[in-house]
């Protein structure tokens, strides 16, 4: 399979992308990005874009994809709704319509949160602007497309958050999510596991469409049965 990933300097980026390179089906990951990744794999393809609203230009590279898998996200932190709402559901609905229209047999995967509204009512400004995303992917005439609301996630393979609170937060508490995670707590996932279940579900597909950490975990499984 030939992958689109978007966000693959993130934490959680940096996870699926390690993911992609080890899976032998995956022939290609093409990371969009304003800045390349440093990775070398044979595998990997750096499209730098510094408007990611304007992707008009480079449709054609787009084009001729299995999965795309969009890792990109902000923290709500200090934002408006209006600022967030602008980088968060109209950055990821430009992408994903234009991505919608170049490839008929795409799955779409997109990183939400636990918490996230699909009512978009809720009192919490991020949980509404996550669930108005979800549901306008949701109506996009994608092969697949499946959101993913993970809670704790868990950085393996030495990777680390860029965010520095989460990084205080994974610093402090790592060994004791680590020895909670052995118990398969359905609100914790890792690195690993998110993007073995995004390769997996390109593989095989799921009736389930809105996928929270217990999910996740569940379908990774499979994946790493399946090989």
């Amino acid at each position: 399979m030939n992958v689109l990933l978007f966000g693959a300097t993130g934490m959680v980026g940096q996870g699926v992308l390690l993911e992609c390179i080890r899976a032998n089906d995956v022939d290609r990951v093409l990371c969009v990005g304003r800045t390349p990744v440093e990775v070398a794999s044979p595998k990997l393809v750096n499209l730098v874009v510094q408007d990611l609203f304007g992707l008009t230009a480079c449709e054609a590279t787009l084009s001729g994809y299995d999965a795309c898998f969009f890792c990109l996200g902000v923290s709500s932190s200090g934002m408006s709704e209006a600022q967030y709402r602008r980088l968060t559901y109209d950055l990821t609905v430009s992408v994903a319509s234009t991505l919608a229209r170049l490839n008929a047999s795409m799955t779409f995967i997109y990183v939400s949160g636990v918490g996230t509204d699909s009512t978009e009512t809720s009192r919490t400004m991020w949980a509404r602007v996550k669930g108005a995303t979800e549901n306008a992917i949701l109506k996009m005439h994608f092969k697949a497309a499946f959101m993913f609301r993970p809670g704790i996630i868990i950085p393996l393979d030495g990777l680390k958050s860029k965010t520095t609170s989460y990084r205080f937060f994974y610093d402090l508490l790592g060994p004791l999510m680590h020895l909670l995670y052995q118990f398969r707590a359905g609100s914790m996932t890792t690195t690993r596991s998110l993007g073995k279940a995004m390769i997996q579900l390109v593989r095989r597909g799921s009736e389930e469409q809105v996928l929270e950490g217990a999910a996740i975990n569940r379908i990774a499984q499979e994946g790493e049965r399946q090989g």
